[in-house]
């Protein structure tokens, strides 16, 4: 039985695919990784903004790419129904651009996803951003059947707020987050389920085919609250 096909039954969650033309969100395995760490590396932002709030994209090129690659590595079995941690490799054309994350806490209960993303450098103002947020949406809300989505950024992030507007989110307040020793205003977005279902054929428009979702039967059974008892007597 090939590798792939073990960790598929072991980790559902390494066999998530979405995709929609030449655009496509995959689970990030080792050599994706560090091309998407070296891609980091190369730079994802101005060196005078810092559009996260912990600021991993300072330091050398080796620094940066380190700080993904632990990131990573610590996140990965992160996959449960009390809080989970999905992140994905964004492929522009077979070509990894950068990273489109989903988490969540308590999901059975409040079925609410937060997204958070970056884009290397050399891929940006493309419209890049726009599609991979419209994919990550369609594998939460028709994948995952989510109630809202969540999603946030700096006041000074000009690309993210414009990205948050043109997928067609709400405004959902704002509140200032301490950010390298200043406190800078950070903008909140909210997409509830029934806003998506609005605007889902514009998404369709602008991503130029239909979204295709792969691996997610495995993924929504790794999600599902464990019965009482179902562990008893495994040590």
């Amino acid at each position: 039985m090939p590798h792939s096909d073990v960790l598929t039954r072991l980790w559902p969650a390494s066999a998530v695919r979405v995709s929609a033309g030449d655009l496509e969100l995959s689970w990030i395995d080792d050599d994706l990784l560090l091309e998407l760490a070296d891609l980091a590396g190369r730079g994802i932002h101005d060196p005078e903004a810092m559009p996260f709030e912990h600021p991993w994209s300072r330091g050398s090129a080796d620094e940066v790419a380190r700080s993904v690659l632990a990131y990573q590595w610590g996140i990965r079995n992160r996959i449960s129904p009390e809080a989970f941690v999905l992140e994905l490799a964004v492929l522009h054309d077979g070509v990894p651009v950068g990273i489109q994350g989903l988490t969540a806490k308590e999901w059975p209960v409040l079925r609410s996803v937060t997204t958070g993303s970056w884009l290397g450098r050399a891929h940006q103002g493309r419209g890049i951003g726009t599609r991979m947020r419209m994919l990550a949406l369609h594998l939460a809300f028709e994948g995952l059947d989510a109630r809202e989505a969540m999603s946030g950024a700096f006041a000074d992030n000009g690309a993210s707020n414009a990205v948050s507007k043109r997928v067609g989110y709400d405004r959902d307040g704002a509140f200032h987050v301490a950010r390298e020793g200043a406190a800078v205003v950070h903008n909140r977005y909210v997409m509830s389920r029934e806003r998506w279902e609005s605007v889902r054929s514009d998404h369709t428009e602008r991503l130029g085919a239909a979204v295709e979702l792969h691996g997610l039967e495995g993924l929504r059974a790794q999600l599902e609250p464990v019965p009482p008892g179902a562990g008893a007597g495994q040590h």
